[in-house]
């Protein structure tokens, strides 16, 4: 399970390094394979270890290809979709359209959600933390039922 934020640089090719805290997971269960997308309600990519990614792959193929909504988020899930292996140094070329999805320069976050990563631009990542964190304050928990006896 993967959690925590890291920092992290892309390099002039569009390389990031995953952090080594997450590197013997990765290698161990998952044979360094991940799958990247986007997320389709932020500007952030969303990393699956390859065992992650076919639990979700089976739940898009679940899905409609004549209901429009549904088949929207197929093509936007699948259709951005890249299958990329970590190589010795942990390192994983990010393509093009997914940087540029992202907007993803030079300085990024890597947070851990569990069994995914979000991959954030850094200023989007604090101006997210920054409106989670005011959602949260201004919002009614008791009012809804999941987070109603939800404590720490």
């Amino acid at each position: 399970m993967f959690s925590g934020a890291s920092a992290i640089n892309l390099d002039a090719k569009g390389r990031i390094a995953i952090p080594k805290r997450y590197r013997e997971t990765l290698h161990a269960r998952h044979n360094n394979q991940l799958v990247i997308t986007v997320d389709i309600q932020s500007s952030c990519l969303l990393l699956y270890p390859i065992h992650e990614w076919e639990k979700v792959a089976a739940k898009l193929a679940s899905l409609s290809d004549t209901q429009p909504t549904e088949r929207a988020m197929k093509r936007l899930l699948l259709g951005y979709a890249h299958e990329c292996e970590l190589d010795g140094n942990g390192r994983m070329l990010l393509p093009t359209p997914l940087r540029k999805y992202a907007n993803l320069d030079k300085r990024a976050m890597l947070v851990g959600q569990l069994n995914k990563f979000e991959l954030w631009d850094e200023a989007a990542w604090q101006q997210q933390i920054e409106q989670s964190r005011e959602a949260i304050l201004n919002e009614d928990l008791a009012a809804n039922a999941r987070l109603a006896d939800f404590s720490l």
